[in-house]
């Protein structure tokens, strides 16, 4: 099987104020970190080997995944100053990568797509890039894939009527997609890199439409969802809690309610308090801070299912 580069270095701005915590790989969902549920997925279908890249908060990613061994591949880490995008990022870690092609996952979602399925797509194809596909059922959200047959045509902006895929950030593409940048300047795949790359090789983009299930952390409430999907973390049973999810080092008094909170790392939750639809952290010279939980579409052109 090929080596993977799962994508993790990214700023997650849509994701604040979680991502001021933790870098979005590092968010828990259930048991366990995103980037956990990434390579143990990577590794059941086959992949022993795997590079991360790093840039924003990256120890929250590293003290959890270490060498990978504990998730079953190899793991070696693209370190990147400053964050150099879904292009660029690929670019840094081809000597790492070692080979072509190679997979390509975004590290802000989740999904069951069969990777050997479509890594034999690429294979059996004369493409340069296979993106992993499903219905775009959300347009207004996301930004969309055209496709015609199994070739990517264009892609578009969310709140576009035309009928699209939606790309669940899984793709296998070549080396020399990347080669000819520099490996020090930020690039992004479907903004820039792949329209010039469909206008100099026409078909040379390729879709697999799947049936695969996705899951999405862009936004503190898709990341709310996606946990209660997979099961909230509640480590006392005893609170009372409803539809909440508690990440570690928490403490929340007996008598406090929340309701529909994501509660981050360190928080003292105080007696007779009660909080609805709120995230909560621990800030500098504050015991605690919270912020609404509130939902916002994506803006731009899709880089994958997560923006930012």
């Amino acid at each position: 099987m090929i080596p993977a580069l799962v994508l993790t270095a990214g700023l997650a701005t849509r994701l604040r104020p979680l991502s001021f915590v933790r870098a979005k790989a590092a968010l828990p969902v259930g048991d366990q970190a995103v980037v956990q549920r990434i390579l143990r997925w990577l590794a059941a279908c086959g992949v022993t080997d795997a590079v991360l890249n790093l840039h924003h908060l990256p120890h929250t990613i590293t003290t959890i995944v270490g060498d990978g061994s504990a998730d079953g591949v190899r793991v070696r880490y693209s370190w990147e100053m400053p964050v150099l995008g879904s292009a660029g990022g690929p670019r840094r870690a081809l000597p790492l990568l070692g080979t072509s092609p190679f997979l390509i996952v975004n590290g802000d979602t989740l999904t069951n797509v069969d990777a050997r399925a479509l890594v034999d797509a690429h294979r059996t194809s004369d493409a340069m890039v296979t993106m992993a596909v499903i219905p775009n059922s959300e347009p207004d959200k996301y930004g969309g894939v055209l496709v015609e047959g199994n070739i990517v045509r264009g892609f578009t902006r969310p709140g576009s009527r035309e009928p699209s895929y939606h790309f669940i950030g899984v793709q296998v593409a070549n080396a020399e997609v990347f080669l000819h940048l520099r490996d020090d300047v930020p690039s992004e795949s479907v903004k820039e890199v792949y329209p010039a790359l469909m206008s100099a090789r026409p078909a040379s983009i390729h879709a697999l439409v799947t049936e695969a299930e996705f899951f999405d952390i862009g936004t503190p409430l898709d990341y709310l969802n996606t946990c209660l999907h997979f099961g909230p973390r509640i480590p006392d049973p005893g609170c009372r809690f409803d539809e909440c999810v508690i990440w570690d080092d928490v403490e929340v008094h007996e008598t406090a309610r929340l309701r529909r909170c994501i509660v981050t790392d360190g928080v003292r939750v105080p007696a007779g308090s009660s909080w609805e639809n709120r995230t909560i952290r621990v800030a500098r010279g504050e015991l605690m801070r919270t912020e609404e939980l509130v939902d916002e579409l994506a803006i731009g052109p899709i880089d994958g299912p997560a923006r930012a």
